[in-house]
């Protein structure tokens, strides 16, 4: 799994287009294993992150849950936690 890919479900606020649209980018350059495709595959690579995002977009929308939704900052503190203690900074 891509590290940058974040998880999207259950926050507060909400997760946006963009957000879906960047970790759809990230999973299909993951997969493909272009950063930025040739002109040939450019159509083909812009199509499946269209494809992605609108089907993440739909598992998101209908995705429940009984948990609270989670604070974007504290996330992302818990996440310097962790990458403090993994990488001593």
């Amino acid at each position: 799994m891509c590290r940058n890919i974040k998880p999207l479900f259950n926050f507060d606020p909400p997760t946006t287009e963009e957000e879906i649209r960047a970790a759809s980018l990230q999973f299909v350059r993951k997969i493909s294993g272009f950063t930025k495709p040739s002109r040939a595959n450019e159509a083909p690579f812009l199509n499946a992150i269209d494809e992605i995002s609108a089907i993440s977009a739909r598992l998101l929308t209908n995705l429940e849950t009984n948990a609270p939704p989670k604070s974007r900052e504290e996330e992302a503190a818990r996440a310097r936690v962790r990458s403090a203690l993994r990488f001593g900074t």
